[in-house]
């Protein structure tokens, strides 16, 4: 355990926070702020990590993937993930009773979940087990819906490759995003370059860190370098396995950047930083492996990765985050102990100009949510997120019809300590909102790139009616 536990520290070291010099040469007044450091909230000191694992609520069922031991620390590729016959199912909870036993079907490792709310969980069942749940919950009377047959199936159509038509437009453009296809790093990252390089006066790139594995954290910042201009910070691809995240928030890139001397006052008047993919080791292991991996890739005795929207440094440790590294909630030996983290916290407070809004995309649900939720409890500024998420949803809504619900995190959904929205309210910013994309559950996380264009969308419509609120403040 001893020598374990020199390799971890000798992990972490060696993934520190690093910055690379700028892509572009910047106009004057348009330097990105001199990095410092930044004290953090300290973890709360009666949160030990131990061996157990966090019980369950009566607001909350821990119904989550627990990955297979590894007798060694493996550097070799693995063998793709099939999930042929594997089902996703919707099970009301209502019911008396009914979290008891989807705990037990969990902690049996029956089931695993993909997400839920107060009233019911969509969970995934191996095709090995599906009789022997189906008569678990027949017998119980739980109500369940067969949301997805055949889940590898639904993989396999997710994201088709483009026409011969679009791969001409690729080559036109200098650089591979449609946002009619789910793209790997290397092309997220190279759409980023080609804009600094593009746009140099409007657009720029900086690596604020790497991961665990030695990727680039990459931020792109578009502005026009008013020193009256207010600040957003918006990112995507915490989780690995939720791709629209990433494709959204490079959606909202593109459109800013390539439209910006047409764009509202609104727009031009803020200076906007994008994080598209917080979590690149996590969302390349999705391409290649495990299209259902959650966590990012950091590798413990047994088990592999931090659940990364669990590792933030306010009220970290508490109510639906692990202390088992087993866990798809792990929440980390420490706040802040992920590079990728860490490194968010690092740049938003080392920058001179203080951030009005921050936005973290997720999926699914279509949920606005907003601090707190490390437990059913509000801040004062409640009523004000209340009705500034109403007004996004009903832009959302009126462009492309999909409804998106509005509340706190725990209130909505579950307690879920160590999140990056709630870290991001303890800082300061006003309008701090986890949004939770499509769909409502259908395709869940396995969401068709041809919804892409249609999301990105309605949800741009929702980003401006927020910028319009923080500029008139």
């Amino acid at each position: 355990m001893g020598s374990l536990m020199k390799i971890v520290v000798l992990l972490y070291v060696t993934s520190a926070v690093l910055c690379t010099p700028f892509i572009n040469q910047l106009q004057p007044g348009q330097e990105w702020p001199t990095r410092s450091s930044v004290k953090q909230p300290k973890p709360d000191e009666s949160q030990k990590v131990t061996d157990g694992v966090v019980k369950e609520t009566e607001d909350a069922i821990e119904v989550d993937k627990a990955p297979e031991a590894i007798s060694e620390l493996k550097v070799t590729p693995e063998k793709k993930v099939d999930y042929s016959g594997c089902q996703v199912w919707k099970v009301t909870t209502t019911h008396t009773g009914a979290k008891k036993v989807i705990s037990q079907l969990a902690s049996e490792k029956l089931i695993s979940s993909w997400g839920g709310n107060h009233s019911t969980v969509d969970v995934l069942v191996k095709p090995k087990v599906i009789e022997n749940v189906t008569s678990v919950l027949n017998s119980k009377n739980i109500p369940y819906d067969i949301v997805i047959e055949d889940l590898q199936q639904v993989i396999n159509e997710e994201n088709p490759p483009l026409d011969e038509n679009e791969i001409e437009l690729q080559d036109r453009r200098g650089h591979r995003m449609t946002w009619k296809q789910y793209h790997r790093v290397e092309d997220i990252h190279g759409f980023m370059d080609y804009l600094a390089k593009t746009y140099p006066s409007l657009v720029s790139v900086n690596t604020i860190g790497k991961s665990v594995e030695g990727r680039d954290l990459k931020v792109l910042r578009i502005s026009d370098g008013k020193p009256t201009n207010k600040a957003i910070f918006i990112d995507g691809g915490i989780h690995a396995r939720e791709w629209i995240s990433p494709a959204v928030v490079t959606y909202f890139i593109n459109q800013f950047a390539e439209n910006f001397d047409v764009e509202s006052d609104d727009i031009k008047n803020i200076d906007w930083y994008f994080l598209p993919v917080v979590n690149p080791d996590g969302y390349e292991y999705t391409h290649t492996t495990d299209r259902l991996w959650r966590k990012n890739r950091r590798r413990y005795s047994v088990c592999v990765g931090t659940d990364l929207n669990r590792n933030f440094g306010y009220h970290w440790g508490g109510k639906g985050a692990s202390n088992s590294p087993c866990r798809d909630i792990y929440r980390g030996a420490a706040a802040f102990s992920e590079p990728e983290s860490k490194a968010i916290a690092d740049f938003v407070g080392s920058i001179a100009t203080k951030f009005s809004a921050y936005l973290t995309y997720h999926s699914y649900g279509q949920y606005l949510l907003y601090p707190w939720g490390y437990d059913n409890v509000v801040p004062p500024d409640y009523k004000e997120l209340q009705a500034v998420g109403e007004q996004i949803a009903g832009a959302i809504k009126k462009t492309g019809g999909s409804s998106y619900s509005v509340g706190s995190s725990s209130g909505l959904l579950y307690p879920a300590s160590g999140g990056s929205d709630d870290w991001a309210k303890s800082q300061g910013i006003k309008y701090s909102y986890t949004i939770e994309l499509s769909d409502t559950g259908r395709y869940g996380f396995v969401l068709p790139a041809s919804k892409i264009e249609p999301v990105a969308r309605e949800n741009l419509a929702g980003l401006r009616v927020l910028a319009h609120q923080v500029c008139k403040e």
